[in-house]
């Protein structure tokens, strides 16, 4: 803020002659008279090297001139005076605004609330983005600090985009009489404007996620999702998962890279030429390592589709390994599909709680106190949730004793079971216990593809035991269920074998030992499922050394080769001889000469990386929570030993088996968003899923803490309409 003249004294500073030349200082101090505590406003001398008053402390104070020459600062509230030189900052005018207050606000008992609010700019960001603005208790007019509208305008845009905020929360009164009063400089933006900036967010990171999957040295997943929204509009969520590579660390990520409308009706080859269509656009169409289609409609097709089209770009072992299903999508239809044989007893389970809950329920409370059984929630199933039924059969269960009491006192009604009911229900209730504590595991911050190896294993002896039961509800029921698991499980079952065998705690062990206890009375087929899964793992492995073997051409690594004396020839070899030795140092030719002893030595050749990596001891981490492990983490330390298998590490570990899938009624877009055009859902779904990681957006830590649920699932948006 400049200096502030009144009218008389702007008129008296133009006199003389045509040109308007300014009177010097002294002609101004000698009309205004010689009193030297007398204050007289500075005159408005053009002087180049001035600074502009930059602070914010100067919106209270009105800086002056004495007729001596020194600087007052006077408070525009106390009309107090202070000092105001060059050298005597700014620090002991906001100490003075601190604790001023003017007369009308004392009277009434109120203080002044001052705002003092300083934004940092950091110019040096790569990216161009300023730094956050914050509260400071100092201020100094050097650091050119000041209030950036534009940079205020982003963050309003960024918050409503991240927490899926109305654009229209700019039009509300509160919201705008919140902003004026943490920040009265700032120029509320429309509607409109909310909307264009957030589709300029979204393109804006949407070339970041290009550059990201461009430049990873590494094979993604993709999992398929169709929407709708309240209106019955068809979209499809296409889903990207790979591993980070950065700031020296492997991160699960996914990302959401396309939330597209379907016109309906549409086929699944359709729907097979726009998923093509969308990873030829991100650049990842050759880089495909397999496809989770579970929530999507004729998925069997799809992928088929997929293979088809995607067959010239090399997939994993010429597409065996493409399609894969997630564990929970698996235990869902293989319990969903498999109950409806034991549906005579679930109804005398569903009717007898029903009674009991509605009708009997004081008595049943009354038993339950005198036989001493802490009360708990007696649970009616919902229809088409079979973890709601598992609640249900596991509070029957619970109180076994208290319900056999009753149907003793009430033996006149056909409500309650019988005993030999009671021991079908205890044993559907442990398969079904088993399945619903397997799915409670699923959801973790890191599903790589080795979690629940073991307990799908475990999962498979235990209805292949349950095959066996006495009970004929419960041999049909498991009978079904292993049907409908081994279906299901074969599709996955290859893909999650080479996670495990990549997890450096099992190896091969994990897959030796359960396959021969799934097929304890089937050797030969334990045995060549055990062979199978180890040949086809070492094939894949074949197949990754050979697409790496053009980057392994290089003198320095020839010098690992079996013959030695190739890499030496090839330092000498004809043509541009110098750019040829200058690739090979002394210690290239020292480790030729260590591994030329060595085979000379033993008589064989080094083996591979997979060769050594099963041959040696597994891994044991130190006493503690093994699912703390972070397989990720180890095989970054030691990529370099195992160069081949940490690349295929890389690839398998991101497959998306580890996902819980949403179920329908999930799967379907809110009023709010259900409203917009589906180029604006897309970029605010899009968006709003890439700025969750974005350390600028989510503060400390890197991620944001905005409370929504880590499966494969989105944001949910308010439901509120403009």
């Amino acid at each position: 803020m400049g200096e502030r003249l009144p009218i008389a004294f702007q008129c008296m500073t133009k006199v003389g002659d045509r040109r308007g030349k300014m009177l010097e200082p002294t002609a101004i101090e000698q009309i205004a008279g010689s009193g030297s505590n007398m204050v007289v406003p500075a005159p408005a001398v053009h002087n180049p090297r001035a600074r502009k008053l930059r602070s914010a402390v100067w919106q209270d104070f009105t800086k002056e001139r004495r007729a001596d020459g020194n600087c007052v600062a006077i408070c525009n509230h106390c009309k107090k005076q202070l000092t105001a030189t060059s050298r005597s900052g700014t620090t002991h005018l906001r100490n003075h605004l601190a604790i001023c207050t003017t007369t009308s606000t004392r009277r009434a008992g109120k203080r002044r609330k001052l705002v003092v609010r300083r934004i940092h700019h950091n110019k040096s960001s790569a990216d161009g983005r300023s730094g956050e603005g914050h509260a400071s208790g100092e201020d100094n007019d050097n650091e050119g600090t000041h209030f950036d509208q534009e940079l205020s305008r982003r963050d309003l845009v960024h918050m409503i985009v991240q927490h899926g905020y109305r654009f229209s929360i700019v039009d509300d009164v509160g919201f705008q009489k919140f902003v004026k009063n943490l920040q009265p400089q700032f120029r509320m933006v429309s509607y409109d404007t909310v909307r264009a900036d957030s589709m300029e967010i979204y393109e804006g990171e949407k070339l970041k996620l290009q550059d990201v999957l461009f430049k990873i040295p590494c094979r993604v997943s993709i999992s398929v999702d169709m929407w709708q929204s309240n209106t019955q509009m068809e979209y499809m969520c296409l889903t990207c998962h790979y591993i980070d590579h950065a700031n020296d660390e492997w991160k699960v990520r996914k990302k959401i890279l396309n939330f597209v409308h379907l016109e309906a009706p549409f086929t699944e080859y359709e729907i097979a030429n726009v998923i093509v269509e969308k990873l030829h656009s991100w650049g990842i169409d050759r880089k495909l390592a397999a496809v989770v289609l579970d929530n999507c409609s004729g998925g069997e097709l799809v992928a088929r589709e997929l293979l088809r089209v995607l067959q010239p770009r090399r997939p994993l072992l010429n597409g065996d390994l493409f399609q894969v299903r997630s564990c929970a999508h698996i235990l869902n239809l293989t319990v969903q599909e498999s109950w409806e044989l034991a549906s005579d007893i679930t109804e005398r389970v569903r009717k007898m709680i029903t009674y009991v809950k509605f009708d009997k329920l004081q008595k049943f409370q009354d038993i339950s106190k005198l036989l001493h059984v802490e009360q708990k929630l007696l649970v009616v199933d919902s229809p088409d949730n079979w973890s709601s039924l598992y609640l249900m059969f596991e509070s029957a269960c619970y109180y076994h004793d208290v319900l056999v009491r009753l149907a003793e006192q009430e033996g006149h009604y056909d409500v309650f079971l019988a005993a030999t009911d009671w021991a079908d229900v205890k044993a559907l209730t442990e398969i079904l216990d088993v399945v619903y504590h397997a799915m409670e595991k699923f959801p973790v911050e890191n599903p790589t593809a080795n979690l629940y190896f073991n307990e799908m294993c475990e999962i498979h002896v235990l209805l292949r035991t349950w095959h066996n039961s006495p009970s004929t509800v419960v041999a049909k029921v498991a009978g079904q269920m292993l049907s409908k698991f081994e279906g299901y499980w074969d599709l996955t079952r290859p893909i999650m074998a080479f996670a495990s065998i990549l997890d450096p705690r099992y190896k091969m062990k994990s897959i030796e030992y359960f396959f021969r206890l799934i097929y304890a009375d089937e050797q030969f087929t334990a045995k060549s499922t055990i062979d199978v899964i180890q040949n086809t793992f070492h094939n894949l492995y074949n197949d990754y050394k050979h697409q790496s073997s053009d980057s392994w051409k290089n003198s320095s690594v020839l010098c690992y080769s079996r013959n030695s004396s190739s890499c030496m020839g090839s330092m000498y070899s004809n043509g541009d001889d110098s750019k040829t030795f200058s690739r090979i140092t002394l210690s290239d030719a020292r480790r030729g000469l260590d591994q030329y002893i060595q085979e000379t030595s033993s008589g064989q050749s080094l083996k591979s990386d997979l060769e050594m990596y099963l041959e040696e001891a597994v891994y044991r981490p130190k006493e503690g929570n093994q699912d703390n492990f972070d397989i990720l983490g180890w095989w970054k330390t030691f990529a370099a030993k195992y160069p081949v298998l940490s690349q295929m590490a890389r690839d398998i570990l991101a497959i998306p088996v580890s996902i819980i899938p949403l179920d329908n009624d999930a799967r379907t877009l809110n009023e709010y968003l259900s409203t917009m055009d589906p180029l604006t859902v897309q970029g605010l779904v899009c968006a709003q899923d890439w700025l969750r990681e974005d350390p600028e957006v989510a503060g400390s830590g890197g991620q944001a803490n905005d409370g929504a649920p880590h499966g494969d699932e989105l944001i949910v948006v308010p439901s509120q309409n403009r």
